[in-house]
């Protein structure tokens, strides 16, 4: 009986969220479904950034078509997806020794019909996946959440911004104390901010009410 119960939990925590992203005379919709497990290991669930950062693609979707676009921390690749499907060219990479997050991402890339390319990318290291990389657009939604890998993270994203000048990073972030300023970061690595957009800015009000709007976009390049 215990084994039949542990069964029936880990079915409940899985489920499909379902992500709509349309224009104001809803001639243009796009449909997303993807895949995740409710349980502690992050890259398996929708975080508030990733859908905050989905529809600031979308509404910025002339910029991504055609474009070569990288997502780090990608997990389940809400940001990565939406932009496949709006005509980019996209790599999504997540840490690796992480197998379930990129079967489950393989997964939502299958179930959505785009062929993205997956890698496993260690912020800070300069593997040839790493050497390789030339983004128009980095991706990364709520990536500032573990303290003791912003340097690392922004590390990466300054060797990524200075090999193609021209290049961006977006990323959705919740501030969460004055110790996890991104404004420190970005001087130590040689990048600036261009915009800065609240959450309420750009979500749909119906959108408005389930996800946090301390939610912050910020569009960063190398100086």
């Amino acid at each position: 009986m215990l084994i039949l119960n542990e069964s029936l939990l880990c079915v409940r925590m899985k489920r499909v969220s379902k992500h709509r992203f349309w224009d104001d005379s809803e001639r243009e919709v796009t449909n997303i479904q993807i895949s995740e497990v409710m349980e502690e290991n992050y890259g398996l669930y929708v975080w508030p950034g990733s859908i905050v950062l989905a529809e600031y693609i979308w509404q910025h979707r002339t910029l991504f078509r055609g474009a070569q676009v990288l997502e780090l921390g990608a997990g389940t690749a809400l940001p990565g997806i939406l932009a496949a499907k709006l005509g980019a060219h996209v790599t999504l990479t997540d840490l690796e020794n992480n197998s379930e997050v990129f079967e489950n991402m393989a997964r939502n890339c299958e179930e959505n019909q785009v062929g993205c390319k997956i890698l496993s990318l260690t912020w800070g290291s300069w593997d040839q996946n790493m050497l390789n990389l030339n983004p128009d657009v980095v991706l990364g939604a709520d990536v500032l959440y573990n303290s003791s890998d912003f340097d690392d993270l922004f590390a990466t994203v300054a060797f990524l911004l200075q090999k193609n000048p021209a290049a961006v990073f977006i990323t959705a972030y919740e501030p969460r104390s004055a110790h996890r300023s991104i404004e420190f970061l970005m001087a130590k690595w040689k990048l600036q901010c261009i915009k800065l957009v609240d959450a309420h800015e750009i979500l749909p009000q119906a959108k408005l009410l389930s996800v946090s709007t301390s939610v912050e976009i910020a569009e960063i390049k190398s100086l």
